[in-house]
Parts: structure tokens; sequence; C-alpha cells
């Protein structure tokens, strides 16, 4: 990840022109710093453990029916740049994320901020790491608690419920539209809790992980487990601790 970081992703940054920059859909940008970071991944990734198939966001745009691999079997599930709307506008976050699955279930994963070398790692039952240094997951602290909500893909009116419900019990604040800065903001005590709407592998595998294995807790609103492959549910609700979870079920669902 650090190879492909220095010698792909960041001679990019900044540094982009008009037609390296596509759109795949409303709000869904595509760089070619993000195809080229992709096949490097899977090259590399494809040496480490040749049985695994391979899953990259890039791959399942090209082709939907890539996202059949998941769910049974051994995948690498690649998000070669997150945050790739703030990386082509030449502004931070952004991160390179790549998850190791086995039959639905996150093995390991790994989040790597190119622009500090920040790479946070965690491995099922293994715990979570900065830099290779242990970490356990801290609150802020605050009365209100700190909540990033990613309301874009909720239509309009469960966004206003949403939006209603937080209102005087969450301290809101903006969301980096970066899921590798953002799931390690629960870790490091930024914020308490981050709610998502939709719910892509590459988007959320290795953050959950990290959430989990690090004391947080990171589950669909009706508390049952993120899975990859057959779980179809929309919503995530992440939290700096299980009983941080709780509270804000309890304020946005229940």
């Amino acid at each position: 990840m650090r190879r492909v970081a220095a010698d792909i992703v960041m001679p990019r940054y900044q540094n982009l022109a008009s037609h390296e920059i596509s759109e795949k859909a409303a709000d869904d940008l595509v760089t070619i710093a993000d195809k080229e970071s992709e096949i490097a991944l899977a090259d590399g990734l494809a040496s480490i453990l040749p049985e695994a198939a391979i899953v990259g966001e890039e791959a399942v745009a090209a082709d939907a029916s890539v996202l059949e691999r998941l769910g049974a079997g051994t995948q690498w599930i690649i998000d070669p740049i997150d945050g790739t709307g703030n990386f082509a506008a030449g502004r931070p976050p952004f991160g390179l994320m790549i998850a190791l699955v086995a039959d639905g279930e996150m093995q390991a994963g790994w989040l790597l901020d190119p622009l500090t070398g920040r790479l946070c790692h965690a491995a099922l039952g293994g715990g979570a790491f900065v830099n290779g240094d242990r970490i356990a997951a801290r609150g802020t602290g605050v009365d209100l608690p700190v909540a990033g909500l990613s309301v874009l893909f909720m239509n309009p009116a469960d966004r206003a419920e949403a939006l209603r419900r937080a209102e005087g019990k969450l301290t809101m604040m903006d969301i980096p539209r970066c899921a590798a800065e953002q799931y390690p903001r629960i870790v490091l005590g930024v914020n308490d809790v981050a709610v998502f709407e939709r719910t892509l592998p590459w988007d959320h595998a290795p953050g959950a992980l990290f959430v989990n294995e690090a004391g947080g807790k990171v589950a669909r609103p009706d508390g049952s487990p993120y899975r990859i492959g057959a779980d179809a549910g929309r919503g995530l609700i992440a939290a700096c601790s299980p009983a941080m979870w709780d509270r804000a079920a309890d304020i946005l669902y229940r």
C-alpha cells in the first residue's frame, strides 16, 4: 500500500488533468490514479494470497458481476482511493483501503492515509493498531456526543428525520466524505459516532473491523453485524464503545 501510494497516488495529487477525471455516476468520480492504484494493489495482493479472489471498486464499476465473488470463499476487497472527490479536488482527506474477507466475515483490514503516512490495521481477534502500536478506542468526553452523519444517500424524508432526531442530542460535525478518515476518527477520540447509509464493502469492511477490534462497535441499526456478500441491508452505526452505540441507536432509530 505504501509503495502504491508513493509511486502512483501521490504523484497525481493536485496534478490531475481534466481528462484524467471522469464521473461514474452522479457525485461519484473516478480518476486515472484510482484505476492505476487498483491494478497495482491487485497485482501485489495476488502474489501474497493467490487463492483469494479480488474485488475492487473500479472492477465492480466496470463489471457488476465481480460482486458475485463475495460471500463465499476468500477475497481481497480493494478501495484504491477512498475519498476520490477530495482527491480529485486536490484536498484532503483520502486514503487507500484493503480488507481480507473469508465467507463474508472480515479477517483483516488496512487503512492508509498517504498524506500523513498513518496506517491503521486490524486483525479479527487480534486487535487494532495505528502505525504498529496497539490502540483502544476512546470517546471525546463531551456531554453531547460528537457525530458525523453521512446523510447524502438517504432519501429526503429519512434525512430530515435523522437530523431532527439528532438536534440537541448530538454535536454535529462535518463529515470528511472519506471512510478511510471517518473510521479512524471514531477510534482516535475525534468523533464519538458516525452513521452511514450506503454500505458498499470497499468503503466499510476495513474500517468496521478496525473499530470493532479497537473496542468500539459497528453494526446495522437493528444491532445485527455487518457482513460481506449476502448482507443486503442499508445503514451502519459506528461508535467508540458499545454503550455509545446504544445511545446513538436510541437517538436516531428508536
